[in-house]
């Protein structure tokens, strides 16, 4: 399956973002909650241009109903969100993106409006297929600060929609140099994302 070699074919990107020093201190439950807030923040504003592209890719498939699950998806996660703002007093709704979350979303609202279905999906499956990676192998811990993020990526629901996404790849999708980079490309933007909340 096409979606599984280039998974492989970038596991390396996929450890240094296990490695990273934010996501072992959120695994820990060491992470200072000033620095989850700021990412919370600016994972809100990935995710609603997330939600475009996938609304983008939506209108460029010829199976539609093949994406308002993933579309809900999104939805769940930025209910999530909110919850995490109301606790760590964030605002989501005038945040300002730093250049790694700013870098990502025009990536993938590029790609959603100027490429075809393959190259965006491309785009778009790195992100769900690495946060249930990540949760999956986070997953032993319990009672941690932040159990509720990892358990969310480690649930059986996350990881049905992150293999929904790769099935779409693999059957839209042939192994072509622009889909390569474009999903190589989506890896470095998420360990950059990792590295951007002060």
């Amino acid at each position: 399956m096409l979606a599984e070699r280039l998974w492989q074919a970038n596991r390396d990107l996929a450890e240094d973002c296990l490695q990273h020093p934010f996501v072992q201190d959120l695994s820990s439950g060491s992470l200072d909650p000033a620095r989850f807030g700021a990412y919370v923040a600016q994972d809100a504003f990935f995710l609603r241009a997330f939600s475009q592209a996938y609304a983008l890719a939506l209108a460029r498939s010829p199976s539609p109903d093949d994406f308002l699950d993933l579309l809900r998806g999104v939805v769940n996660e930025l209910h999530l969100h909110a919850l995490y703002s109301a606790e760590l007093d964030v605002d989501l709704n005038h945040v300002t993106p730093l250049p790694a979350c700013r870098a990502y979303t025009d990536f993938l609202l590029h790609a959603a409006w100027h490429r075809d279905l393959p190259e965006i999906l491309a785009a778009m499956t790195p992100c769900m297929r690495l946060y249930a990676w990540l949760g999956a192998s986070l997953a032993p811990g319990r009672g941690l600060r932040y159990q509720r993020w990892i358990d969310t990526y480690a649930s059986p629901d996350f990881h049905a929609l992150a293999a929904r996404l790769e099935a779409l790849l693999s059957r839209h999708a042939c192994d072509t140099a622009s889909v390569r980079d474009h999903y190589r490309y989506a890896m470095h933007c998420e360990l950059d994302f990792f590295g951007a909340c002060p």
